[in-house]
C-alpha cells in the first residue's frame, strides 16, 4: 500500500511504526474471511481492509478522528484472527492500538462514552475495587429488566448487570509471596496476578501455584506487579497502559537482579499477548527501561507454554470426560499458541474436540463485551451453539475473558489449568462436582 506521510510525521515513532505496517498491506482482502466483524455485518468499514484504509486516511491528514473512523475501530475486537491469515504479514495489532491512541486523544467522545470507559478503566485493574463494583452490581442485577434498551447507554449498562456474577467466589487476591517448590528446585518464575481474574476466578492461580509447585517451580508473586496493562491499552489510554506495564517491569527485574527468575508465568492469554509486547512498547523509552522491558517480554511464557518445556504428566486416571477446548484469539493469533493447550489436556486423559469456527471470537475481548454489548451477544451465540455441537460435556480455556464470556451456556467451564491441576493430584475446579459431569460416565 503506498503512503504518503510527510517527512515531519515520520519523525514521530508511532507514525514510522505505523507507515511500515501499512506499506506491508496489498489488499488482498483475505482478512475479512475470518474476521468476525465482517463476518456478522458484511460491511467492508468492519473489515481489517476497511478499518487500514480509515486509519491511513486519519494518520495521513493529521486531522482529527472523525465519527465513522471512531465507529469502525471500536467495534474491531482485537482478535487479531487478521494476522493470522494475513499472507503478508500485516502487524495489524500495533497500527489498531496506534489508532485507538491517536483516537482517544483528538475524539470528543459523548459524555456517558467517557464517563463509562473512565469507570472501566479506573475499576478493572483494581481488584479490590473491581469486587466491590462486582458486589454493587448484583444487589442491581435483579432490576436489569427495568433498564431500557433502545441506546447504545442503555444496552451498556445492560450487559454490564447481566454479566455480574450470581455470586462471587471468596475474596483470594494473591499478595506478595514467594511459594517453595515441592522438593527439589528445579526452576524459580514470577506468576502475573492480573487484576480481573483475581476477583472473577481466583481458583486460576491457586491452581497454577499448586500445579507448578508441585512439578518443582518455586513461583513468586512480585511485589509491585499487578494489571499488565491490557484493559487501558485497548482503549487507547497509553499513558495508563504504560504505568501498569512500568511497574511490572520493574517488579520483575528486582527479582531477575535478586535471585533470579527462568520466566514470567502468565495465565490469562490476553494479558501474555500484552506481556509480550513490552518490547515494543518501550522501544523508545530511555535506558534502562528499554532493556530491561525486552528482557521481561522474552521470559515471558503462557502457562501452556511453560508446562510443555516441563514435561508434565497426570498422576490420575483419564477421567473420560470430551472437553470442548475453546481457542481464545489472544493465545492463538496473538501469541500464535495453538497446540500446547490440546495436547496437554489429552495427556491429561481429556478427550479433546474443537469446536467449528474455532477461529472466530467469542466476544469477549477484554472491556469489548460491555461497549459493544449487540456484536458480542451475536458472537456468544454463534461460539456456544458450535460448541453444544461437539457433544462436550466441558469447554476449556485459556483466559478469564473467554471463561466469563462462555459461562452463560449450559456447560461447565474451567481454565485449561485447572483441569490439569485436578489430574496431577488438585481439587476438581468449582462448578465441575461429582454430580454434574464426573457420573456421566
Amino acid at each position: 500500500m503506498q503512503t504518503n506521510f510527510t517527512p515531519e510525521q515520520l519523525r514521530d515513532p508511532d507514525i514510522k511504526v505505523s507507515n511500515q505496517v501499512l506499506r506491508t498491506c496489498v489488499h488482498c482482502g483475505f482478512c475479512t474471511a475470518t474476521c468476525p466483524t465482517f463476518v456478522l455485518l458484511g460491511d467492508e468499514l468492519d473489515s481489517p481492509r476497511g478499518r487500514i484504509y480509515l486509519i491511513k486516511d486519519m494518520l495521513e491528514s493529521g486531522r482529527a478522528a472523525s465519527e465513522e473512523v471512531v465507529l469502525h475501530v471500536d467495534r474491531c475486537l482485537s482478535c487479531l484472527s487478521c494476522m493470522t491469515t494475513c499472507p503478508s504479514g500485516v502487524h495489524y495489532m500495533h497500527l489498531v492500538d496506534h489508532a485507538r491512541t491517536y483516537i482517544e486523544n483528538t475524539y470528543r467522545r459523548p459524555w456517558h462514552e467517557r464517563a463509562l470507559r473512565g469507570l472501566l478503566a479506573q475499576v478493572l485493574p483494581r481488584p479490590k475495587l473491581f469486587r466491590l463494583a462486582l458486589i454493587g452490581a448484583r444487589f442491581a442485577r435483579p432490576l436489569r429488566g427495568l433498564v431500557p434498551r433502545r441506546g447504545m447507554f442503555g444496552k451498556r449498562l445492560a450487559a454490564m448487570l447481566a454479566m455480574a456474577p450470581v455470586k462471587l467466589p471468596p475474596s483470594a487476591i494473591e499478595r506478595p509471596a514467594s511459594h517453595p517448590a515441592s522438593g527439589p528446585r528445579r526452576q524459580r518464575v514470577a506468576l502475573l496476578a492480573g487484576c480481573a481474574q483475581q476477583v472473577l476466578d481466583p481458583a486460576i492461580n491457586q491452581a497454577t501455584i499448586r500445579l507448578l509447585t508441585r512439578l518443582g517451580v518455586e513461583v513468586v508473586v512480585a511485589e509491585g506487579a499487578g494489571c499488565c496493562g491490557a484493559l487501558t491499552h485497548h482503549m487507547g489510554h497509553h499513558a495508563a497502559a504504560m504505568a501498569a506495564a512500568r511497574a511490572n517491569i520493574a517488579a520483575w527485574s528486582r527479582e531477575i537482579e535478586g535471585e533470579g527468575l527462568d520466566a514470567v508465568i502468565i495465565n490469562a492469554s490476553g494479558c501474555g499477548t500484552t506481556v509480550k509486547d513490552y518490547g515494543f512498547m518501550f522501544r523508545a523509552e530511555p535506558e534502562p527501561w528499554r532493556s530491561r522491558a525486552a528482557r521481561i517480554a522474552e521470559r515471558a511464557l503462557d502457562i501452556s507454554e511453560f508446562l510443555t518445556r516441563l514435561d508434565y504428566r497426570p498422576s490420575r486416571p483419564p477421567p473420560g470426560i470430551k472437553v470442548a477446548y475453546h481457542a481464545a484469539c489472544s493465545l492463538q493469533h496473538g501469541q500464535q499458541i495453538t497446540a500446547a493447550p490440546k495436547a496437554l489436556l489429552r495427556t491429561a486423559g481429556f478427550a479433546v474436540v474443537e469446536p467449528r469456527e474455532g477461529h472466530l471470537c467469542c466476544g469477549s475481548a477484554g472491556t469489548y463485551n460491555l461497549l459493544q454489548p449487540d456484536i458480542a451477544t451475536r458472537l456468544q451465540a454463534r461460539k456456544l451453539a458450535n460448541i453444544a455441537a461437539t457433544g462436550a460435556e466441558l469447554i476449556a480455556a485459556g483466559n478469564i475473558g473467554c471463561l466469563t464470556q462462555l459461562a452463560g451456556g449450559e456447560l461447565p467451564v474451567a481454565h485449561t489449568v485447572q483441569l490439569l491441576d485436578w489430574m496431577a493430584g488438585g481439587p476438581a475446579p468449582p462448578g465441575i462436582t461429582q454430580k454434574s459431569v464426573i457420573t456421566q460416565k
